[in-house]
This record gives structure tokens, sequence and C-alpha cells, in this order.
């Protein structure tokens, strides 16, 4: 431990970028695992569905936004609100506005992610390349040595380029772990937003459906009086 640490104050042109990849994949962790775990996912997803199916079923459009509104930081709920806004639209309009704002929401849950990959390669070819301006330094010193002197000077140069590699990897492994779990998530989180769309629109459906059915009913009871 004590020959990294030397390593990482004598090497601190190599080890920089390193460090810096890793507090900068850190910061991405941290703030997308928060995102996507804790800010974007909707809890209590089927009573929320069921309130808003009430709501919508029976014409209380202020009520279901007013709902959708205190869930503003939820994808979900932000491609549903757009729905309902267009509710006095044609079904082809609310479609294409489903449409957009589905996309709009996928791009935000995906935003980020996808550097940590970057990271994560750029930081094991940083490494390779500590590694190998290591060993060209050594080889030179080698190069100038006593002979007595050698065999201890290349052991040690070595054994620092070794480390400016293991650096890199140290740095590269949790960001692509990391990335696989929030790309896990961020699938999940998309799955949940094409759904509130698919459920969004067949409640406006239903609720057009449940309208003219009753337009009919109160349009066929003066024709069943006059016929008496």
């Amino acid at each position: 431990m004590a020959e990294f640490f030397d390593f990482m104050r004598t090497s601190f042109l190599h080890v920089s970028p390193i460090l810096l990849a890793g507090v900068i994949a850190l910061a991405i962790i941290i703030e997308r695992a928060r995102a996507l775990c804790i800010v974007y996912p909707l809890k209590n997803a089927p009573e929320f569905f069921d309130r808003l199916s009430e709501f919508v079923t029976a014409g209380r459009s202020a009520e279901a936004l007013t709902l959708c509104d205190r869930y503003h930081q939820k994808p979900s709920a932000r491609v549903i609100k757009q729905g309902l806004l267009r509710a006095h639209q044609p079904e082809e309009l609310i479609e294409h506005g489903l449409h957009i704002a589905v996309s709009e929401a996928s791009q935000m849950v995906q935003r980020r992610t996808s550097f940590l990959a970057t990271i994560a390669n750029v930081a094991t070819l940083l490494g390779l390349l500590g590694t190998i301006a290591g060993l060209i330094h050594s080889f030179q010193a080698v190069g100038h040595a006593d002979p007595q002197q050698k065999s201890a000077l290349l052991a040690a140069g070595i054994s620092q380029a070794m480390n400016a590699t293991m650096l890199g990897l140290g740095v590269a492994i949790p960001c692509m772990i990391a990335f696989s779990f929030l790309i896990n998530r961020t699938n999940r989180l998309i799955s949940e937003i094409d759904q509130s769309a698919v459920r969004t629109m067949d409640m406006l459906q239903q609720r057009y459906y449940l309208a003219e059915t009753e337009t009919l009913r109160k349009q066929s009871r003066p024709a069943e009086r006059g016929a008496a």
C-alpha cells in the first residue's frame, strides 16, 4: 500500500486524469442512482392509476391534472398530463402528443448514464498510457544506471508502471458495474413510461365511449316517449 501511495505522489501527472475521471464518474453514479431509484419511479402506481381513472371517467379533468402535478418529478406523470391536456383534441393528435412526451421523458431518464461507459474506457486507456510511459522512463533510467542497480531500478519501474494499469482498472470496473445497474433501471423506467402512455390513451378512449353511450341514451328517451 505504501508503494501505491508513493506511486500516486511521484506519478501525479499520469494519475491526475484517472482520478479526475473517477470523480466525474462518482458524481454521475450518485446523481443517476438517486434519480433512477428514488426520484423518477412512480410509487404506488396501481393506486395512482385507479384515482386517475376515476377522475378521467367522471370527466373531472382539473382534479386529474392536479393529481399529476403532485408527481411533477415523475416522468410517467408528465406523460399522462400531456395526454390529459390534449383530451379535447382528436385521437390522432392525442397520440402525437403522447409520443412527444414519451420521447422527452425517455431522454430525461437516459441522460448522462452512457457517460459511465465512456469514462470506463478512457480510464482503462489512461492506465495503459501511464504504464507505457512508466516503462519507457524505467528503461531509460536502467540504461544509464550502474550494472548492480539495474535490476532494482527495473523492478521498481515495472512495479510503478503496473500501478497505473491497476488504478485505471480500479476506476473502470466500478464504472461498468454501475453502468449495467443504471441501464437496467433506465429500461424499467422507460417501460413504465410507455405503459403510462398506453393507459392514458385507454382511459381517454373509455371516457369518450361512455360519453357517447350516455348521449345515445338521452337521445333515445324522447323517441321512446313519443312512440308511447
